[in-house]
């Protein structure tokens, strides 16, 4: 297996995480001298550019003028400073009405106007934060500039010739150092956890199996995350016919991985994610060129195996175990085949009528892994589980699935923190799920298929308090945008973790 190297070029100077970064974020009480100079504008106060000279300013006001520049958010006005100014370039940037400017928003921000300075291939970048006006803190709009700015500049090119990597310094004049540092440094972390997560998506699938990600998960045991494996004899010991049945058309054969957080004696939280390293549909053979972006079926084990990480990292009070069900969908002569049935360990039969409909195959056993050994107060499973989603509620949001209404609040509150914004969809149409050899089928035969796949989990949920989050569509990018890349996304890791260290610490 390749190593992986996540890419992004803006880092802590204080941080040591590690060593792929490029550059540096220097948190600062001084404005410093820099190739360019970053000014924020909100739409109800005009820019302060009382610390620059009178050309520049007068410069600088006339471009804003001619631009008809009112501060709206994520506008700028860009121009060349006068020759003997400190800077050789002036960005402008808009935050829109102080009132309206949230840490999300400077995060999405972050991300973009990295995007336009290294585009402009810009070495040396000062920020005069210390004058941002917002109802937030100084020190949280700070480090959530820097934390868009990473998360958008990772890139996943282990397999390109000649990488692309550009070297960026930001100094950021801000009110509160310390604070500042404090704060960035655990949205680092989390970082971190997304990097994961989005190594992990973007890898090849000859590369990630169900074996390669579980030695993966073993590189968490450092940070004193407790990891156990299950192979394919001791799944079939259990009882877990219905993950061993989807693993075994591939060479490998399936694998649980369980990674186990303990940051406190409280009663855990279970995460449980999708594992499916390749999915070619199984005999329901996949068509057309989506096949090709199935190597990140497995997004919802890595957005769980991502949190891990992230929260190992802050070393937050919470106890937290992910379980993730693994397994590559193939076709070979030991596949499980349309019309089949399967045990699976919670002791109901499923027939399974679509090959392609796996994916609730593997978290069914995972999801009743986690209740049985674990006993968790709530359970949230995270998947690429149905196109039906993405037919609902587009890329722009994952679909969540609950009859608890404070779970399904606390997690859109989550989400808006994070730009990870969810839709609540129903659940219902169990009456779909009816075989008539078998407790279940796994596909509906009629009916919304994220609602029916999402009402063949809660089968699987028991008394345990349970949510479902259908992240189809979400895990790979095609356009960078805010502080998005192309390619993996990560989806998930900073939502879970806003959602755990908000709710359960």
């Amino acid at each position: 297996m390749k190593l992986f190297s996540s890419m992004s070029a803006v880092t802590l100077a204080v941080m040591s995480t590690s060593n792929a970064f490029a550059a540096d974020f220097n948190f600062t009480s001084k404005l410093a001298k820099g190739d360019a100079l970053v000014v924020f504008q909100n739409v109800d106060s005009d820019a302060n550019l009382k610390f620059l000279d009178r050309d520049t300013r007068k410069q600088l006001q006339r471009a804003i003028k001619t631009d008809a520049f009112t501060g709206k958010y994520g506008k700028t006005v860009d121009v060349l400073a006068p020759v003997d100014s400190k800077y050789s370039r002036i960005v402008v940037v808009g935050l829109g009405q102080s009132s309206e400017l949230t840490a999300a928003k400077m995060a999405k921000l972050g991300g973009n106007i990295h995007a336009k300075l290294e585009a402009k291939k810009i070495a040396n970048v000062s920020l005069a934060f210390e004058s941002v006006q917002s109802d937030v803190e100084n020190s949280e709009l700070a480090a959530q500039f820097a934390h868009g700015a990473n998360l958008r500049d990772y890139t996943f090119e282990v397999y390109k010739k000649e990488p692309q990597a550009f070297n960026v310094t930001y100094n950021i004049d801000v009110a509160d150092k310390k604070q500042t540092i404090k704060r960035y440094q655990e949205l680092a972390n989390i970082e971190q956890g997304v990097f994961l997560a989005r190594d992990l998506t973007s890898e090849i699938a000859t590369e990630m199996t169900p074996v390669d990600f579980a030695l993966e998960a073993k590189s968490l045991e450092k940070l004193g995350v407790k990891i156990t494996i299950l192979e394919p004899a001791q799944l079939k010991e259990l009882g877990m016919g219905a993950l061993e049945g989807v693993g075994r058309g591939s060479k490998e054969g399936a694998r649980l991985i369980v990674a186990h957080y303990e940051g406190n004696k409280d009663t855990p939280i279970a995460l449980v994610g999708k594992g499916i390293t390749f999915d070619s549909g199984g005999y329901s053979l996949k068509k057309g060129p989506s096949i090709a972006r199935m190597k990140s079926d497995m997004a919802g084990a890595a957005a769980v195996l991502g949190t891990i990480k992230a929260i190992a990292l802050n070393k937050a009070d919470v106890n937290v175990v992910a379980v993730m069900g693994m397994a590559a969908n193939m076709v070979s002569r030991y596949s499980i085949a349309p019309g089949d049935v399967l045990r699976t360990a919670e002791g109901h039969s499923v027939e399974v009528v679509n090959t392609d409909a796996e994916g609730r195959l593997v978290l069914s056993d995972a999801m009743w892994y986690a209740r049985k050994h674990f006993k968790p107060e709530i359970m949230v499973d995270v998947a690429t589980l149905t196109g039906s989603k993405i037919r609902a509620v587009g890329n722009r949001y994952s679909a969540i699935f609950s009859e608890d209404d404070v779970l399904v609040e606390q997690m859109t509150l989550a989400g808006k923190q994070v730009n990870e914004q969810v839709w609540r969809l129903p659940l219902g149409y169990k009456d779909t799920l009816s075989s008539d050899i078998a407790d279940f089928t796994n596909l509906g035969s009629s009916g919304p298929g994220a609602t029916t796949a999402a009402t063949f989990l809660q089968q699987f949920a028991g008394d345990t308090r349970w949510l479902h989050i259908d992240i189809a569509g979400n895990a790979l990018s095609s356009k960078a945008k805010g502080e998005v890349p192309v390619g993996g996304t990560g989806y998930g890791v900073r939502l879970l973790s806003e959602w755990l260290l908000k709710n359960h610490k």
